[in-house]
């Protein structure tokens, strides 16, 4: 189920390069915002290692998802943009199959990971700033306090929202059974009583 197959070409900004700019872009404005122009050379050369790092995570995702949802890794941050913005569902059923895993496997990823994360993320933001009090720089703690409180805010107002889009969008699809598909243990059965997935969910060969 290549982005090809569904005569769809991948955004720009799903590529690997646009994302390791992203990341680049924004940890040395960050920095720089905080530090200032003088460490520019040591910010630059950090910034590409964490960009670097981050591509990798990215990417290393996206192929994991793919694997397990039975679908290409360009087809996966597309998917789950669709969800998240309760878009137009996929008229394939294969692509409906694919969708409703990916949204179980996101939502297992919740509340497996929902215990450690945002207290992990809220010890860095607001850990961070002390620091900066300690050694004297009350204007970085200030600002990193302030970024930290938006940022995870942010983090809870979105989590919050994706959680309800993907409900909704499980329940569309699993809705469309009247219309010639219908979900059954995890896989999409077409009109044709042809079951597209694996059972529970997963995509034949990634248990």
């Amino acid at each position: 189920m290549g982005s090809q197959e569904h005569g769809q070409v991948q955004r720009w900004q799903d590529r690997w390069w646009a994302v390791g700019l992203l990341v680049l872009v924004v940890w040395v404005g960050i920095r720089l915002a905080f530090d200032g122009w003088s460490g520019w050379p040591g910010i630059l050369v950090g910034g590409l290692v964490y960009a670097g790092f981050m591509t990798w995570f990215v990417m290393r995702r996206r192929r994991r998802d793919a694997r397990a949802v039975g679908t290409d890794a360009a087809r996966v941050p597309e998917l789950e943009r669709c969800i998240a913005k309760n878009g137009e569902l996929p008229e394939d059923p294969a692509e409906q199959a694919a969708m409703i895993r990916l949204i179980r496997r996101r939502e297992e990823k919740l509340r497996r990971n929902r215990w450690w994360a945002f207290p992990l993320l809220a010890l860095i933001f607001f850990g961070t700033p002390v620091f900066w009090f300690a050694a004297g720089n009350v204007g970085a703690g200030l600002w990193g306090l302030a970024f930290g409180a938006a940022f995870l805010g942010w983090m809870v107002w979105f989590n919050r929202r994706f959680v309800r889009r993907m409900a909704a969008m499980r329940r569309r699809i699993e809705g469309v059974g009247t219309e010639g598909a219908r979900i059954e243990g995890g896989g999409v059965e077409s009109g044709g009583g042809r079951l597209v997935g694996g059972a529970e969910g997963l995509a034949p060969g990634a248990r």
